[in-house]
């Protein structure tokens, strides 16, 4: 069962109240303005902005979901045409309540909801528009290839060393792995040479030892795994 709505309801039943809703909607949309008590007003300022919120969607989902409670196909046309666009860059706010005083005979308070369908600020439109004929003005900015630039610097890095490649696979002539994070090399052959992912290349242990890499497991470990 739908839990129903916290607090007295309008009148009648959960069904009568939905009912009394969606009429007050559809007289609101069709007249954009309407006086009802401040009540009535407070419940149906929520339900009418989000009938709004639907129609600026403007899909057909939206228009079956708001014809299933405003049956009046005139009304739910004029809502997704007219009012849609007249709210377009509203963020929300497309009702406004005033209250009018008490009404004569059972002294219950009066109140005015209409639709905002005022444009935005003018200072908000004057900067939306400077801020697309910047972006319209702007000239393109041509891509700079960095990459021969970096290629020279890593290649000048360390003497007797290559850059890094995609591939993992060794320049020709620079068969040692460097590995840059723990300072290690590995030379061909040995333990973790086949798992090491190269950040640089040397052409010889010399050169990377020269460089301040330290051989991975010890001299001893490296000479008798690369014989």
């Amino acid at each position: 069962m739908p839990t129903p709505a916290k607090g007295p309801r309008l009148g009648g039943g959960a069904a009568h109240e939905r009912l009394m809703l969606a009429n007050l909607s559809a007289a609101l949309f069709e007249h954009k303005r309407i006086t009802t008590t401040v009540t009535k007003a407070k419940r149906l300022k929520p339900y009418a902005e989000r009938l709004v919120t639907f129609a600026k969607r403007g899909d057909l989902a939206s228009r079956r979901r708001v014809l299933g409670l405003i049956s009046n196909k005139g009304i739910v046309h004029e809502l997704f045409t007219d009012i849609a666009q007249a709210v377009e860059n509203r963020n929300g706010g497309y009702t406004r309540i005033t209250k009018i005083g008490n009404r004569k005979g059972d002294n219950a308070p009066m109140a005015v909801i209409e639709l905002v369908l005022e444009p935005v600020s003018a200072k908000q439109a004057v900067v939306a528009e400077a801020t697309q004929a910047a972006a319209k003005a702007a000239p393109v900015a041509e891509p700079v290839e960095t990459e021969p630039v970096e290629t020279e610097a890593a290649e000048a890095k360390y003497a007797g060393s290559k850059p890094a490649t995609a591939d993992n696979v060794a320049p020709e002539g620079f068969e040692v792995k460097g590995n840059e994070d723990s300072m290690k090399y590995h030379v061909p052959g040995s333990r973790w040479y086949d798992a090491t992912v190269a950040e640089v290349w040397f052409d010889s242990a010399e050169s990377a030892a020269a460089a301040g890499f330290v051989p991975a497991g010890g001299d001893a470990a490296q000479a008798v795994e690369a014989e």
